[in-house]
């Protein structure tokens, strides 16, 4: 179930999106593990892989609406995903551009400018790269905010500010930047050119290949056709643009984690301390159980959320659920991933030629992006009333979306707000379904006892703006629909069978441990009443722990990793 890039097999109804996978891994591997670590260290910018990237024509064929490109183009949630996944395997500075193109792409593709988007779309065909000038150095990424003003001036405005932590802004010809009209205060989205002589490159905010960009305006020219939204639209553009490239983040982690996978088994299966291979230690065996059941989690997580952004539209809004947990639970699982690999590898995980070195370095970054990971669980909160307590029996079932189809939706996604509005259909059919695994059962009952607390002793309204105590009760919120896409993907994963029954177990006893430390830390809460944290205590539950089912995992799914791929050197 890893990706392996020596055995691409995902299906696609075309065949370019296998050609547009196949060229993005034998672009890493016929350049070695060798030359990929020296330009980390030597921080090098990019510039041969964003080459390949238009040569290939890879960003225009991903990344352009079927109605702006060639016969190849749509914006294709599915078989973005991959791609997300094979350039953060091959690490973060790689992903990193395409993220903050597909992030600048937002709010041109929403916006009513046709000439934007036309224009857009030849510079995606040219192979140039977008940026996204949303954040400031003051503000951060709050988009009620914004010390970037345009002034009236003879033909538009002019605009002055500076913007802080903008990947590709030393390159992209088409920055979507984020400002307000002086004399109007409304918000404004309009596209600068990074090469203007009114644009100053001031810094790079950071110590990496990538180029993260503290960049100035210095009264420069705006027309009314660099306006890409004004007015609200301009506000719901910037949070909309956000729904759907946070979910990307989630695919980055897996990549990484794969990788670092990959090498931790391969070092422990074949290293002796103490006379004893490395993976007969009983805590070593348990720290890769765990990493690898982490990880498949959150690929079937991940893979199943997919389907919702691609299933997207006006009364189904299940999308914007499900892409702030990708966000915030994967990222999060990424780094206790890469933590266990880190205990089991020890000294190996720092050493500067392996791959795992600059995953350790870089995985943290992903929970911090797009928002932090207390911003996107407190998102959740507002989901969870509808969710545990509404199901709308009326919400279509999803089957897998994997279609040659334009994501069209997520262009059109209207204004924000009413989250609390948004239908889910019922989170217990999942679990019905495999009601007969322990686990998935013990976690079932968990899920229960915090909707009896939810009910019975409901938090107030200062509990609800208290951040600390509002993150307790959403780690426990998120494990449920976390829980519910493993169990809805099951059936979909691996063998013309679905996902072995035994690995699902194993997860959901992971789950059930998870539970139990956060409904411990909410107890511990100084908002917490002494009701909660009574109800808190009740949700505890002893894992099953099945010695057949657990060897079985190691047997099946652990120890192949061993030598099952190495990176070209």
């Amino acid at each position: 179930m890893l990706l392996n890039p020596n055995q691409l097999n995902r299906k696609y109804p075309d065949a370019r999106s296998g050609e547009i996978m196949a060229a993005t891994v034998d672009f890493f591997e016929s350049r070695g593990k060798a030359r990929l670590k020296a330009d980390d260290h030597a921080r090098a910018w990019y510039s041969d892989f964003l080459d390949h990237i238009g040569r290939e024509r890879i960003f225009a064929s991903l990344l352009t609406p079927s109605e702006y490109g060639a016969s190849d183009c749509r914006w294709d949630t599915y078989r973005i995903s991959e791609f997300a996944e094979i350039v953060g395997f091959y690490g973060l500075n790689y992903w990193y551009p395409f993220q903050v193109t597909a992030l600048g792409l937002g709010p041109i593709w929403m916006s009513d400018n046709e000439d934007a988007k036309r224009k857009a779309a030849a510079q995606l065909e040219a192979g140039e790269v977008f940026a996204f000038g949303l954040s400031e150095q003051s503000h951060g990424a709050d988009v009620y905010q914004t010390d970037m003003i345009l002034t009236p001036a003879e033909g538009g405005w002019t605009a002055s500010g500076e913007k802080y932590y903008i990947g590709n802004a030393n390159v992209a010809r088409m920055v979507s930047t984020f400002g307000k009209i002086g004399d109007t205060d409304e918000y404004v989205f309009f596209a600068a050119d990074s090469q203007h002589d009114r644009y100053e490159l001031i810094k790079n905010v950071v110590n990496s290949q990538n180029y993260v960009a503290n960049y100035g305006l210095r009264d420069y020219p705006v027309t009314e056709a660099d306006l890409l939204h004004r007015g609200p639209g301009a506000f719901h553009a910037a949070l909309n643009t956000v729904n759907i490239c946070k979910y990307n983040l989630g695919w980055g982690a897996v990549g990484m984690c794969t990788h670092a996978m990959y090498e931790a088994v391969t070092h422990a299966s074949n290293r002796y301390l103490y006379g004893t291979v490395v993976t007969d230690f009983t805590h070593v065996r348990r720290l890769l159980t765990d990493a690898y059941a982490r990880l498949i989690a959150m690929k079937m997580v991940a893979t199943r959320a997919s389907d919702y952004m691609r299933s997207a539209s006006p009364d189904d809004r299940r999308y914007l659920l499900y892409s702030p947990l990708t966000k915030a639970k994967i990222t999060s699982e990424g780094e206790r991933v890469i933590t266990a690999l880190w205990d089991v590898i020890a000294a190996k995980g720092v050493e500067k030629d392996t791959i795992f070195e600059a995953m350790a370095r870089e995985i943290g970054l992903l929970p911090r992006l797009e928002g932090t990971v207390h911003i996107n669980i407190g998102l959740l909160a507002k989901f969870m009333p509808n969710y545990l307590f509404a199901p709308h029996s009326g919400l279509p079932l999803i089957g897998r979306r994997d279609e040659a189809a334009d994501d069209s939706f997520l262009f059109n996604q209207g204004p924000t707000g009413g989250l609390g509005k948004v239908r889910f259909h019922d989170w217990r059919a999942p679990f019905d379904s495999f009601a007969h695994l322990p686990n998935v059962a013990l976690l079932r009952e968990q899920i229960d006892v915090l909707a009896e607390m939810l009910a019975s002793a409901t938090p107030d309204a200062v509990q609800q703006k208290d951040i600390d105590f509002a993150f307790g009760v959403g780690q426990l919120f998120a494990t449920v629909p976390y829980a519910q896409l493993i169990l809805e993907e099951a059936p979909l994963s691996g063998s013309e069978k679905g996902c072995d029954e035994a690995l699902i177990d194993e997860i959901f006893a992971v789950l059930v441990r998870d539970f139990n430390t956060y409904a411990v830390e909410l107890s511990d809460k100084s908002a917490t009443t002494d009701a909660q944290a009574r109800f808190a205590m009740r949700m505890i539950r002893r894992p099953v722990f099945d010695q057949a089912r657990y060897d079985q995992v190691w047997k099946d799914h652990v120890l192949p990793i061993n030598g099952a791929y190495q990176m070209r050197p």
